[in-house]
């Protein structure tokens, strides 16, 4: 079960990521997109994700990520993801609930290029009771 004491706290991201132009246009690919410029907007989960489980997982946090299904995405683009960028993300648990013993968990992940929020992303995530 999620420490509730986690809400409101921000987890920097330890590593930077570069972003490759084969990254972009496999994954393009994959959604039928054919124009690899810039990075689709849902690119940027699975950087999100990869760093919610580094964070979400740690003992004190407590979240099950055995038990857990993504729930709903948003974003907000400030500037386009292209191949080159070096990225970091970090992440703040915005809010916690339970509902039906299903633990709910709201995230905002910023990833920055330079010092600059280039996209924010929120994600819902449930972890199935």
């Amino acid at each position: 079960m999620l420490n509730p004491d986690s809400v409101g706290r921000t987890f920097a991201g330890t590593d930077s990521i570069t972003i490759s132009q084969s990254e972009i246009d496999s994954f393009c690919a994959v959604i039928g997109e054919s124009d690899t410029q810039v990075a689709p907007p849902t690119f940027t989960i699975r950087i999100t994700l990869s760093q919610f489980e580094a964070f979400l997982t740690q003992p004190d946090v407590g979240l099950d990520w055995s038990r857990l299904v993504h729930g709903d995405q948003k974003f907000e683009i400030f500037s386009p993801v292209k191949a080159g960028d070096v990225l970091t993300c970090d992440a703040t648990i915005e809010s916690y609930r339970v509902a039906a013993g299903n633990e709910i968990v709201s995230v905002r992940s910023d990833l920055h290029r330079a010092g600059a929020v280039v996209v924010s992303a929120w994600s819902t995530l449930v972890v199935r009771a």
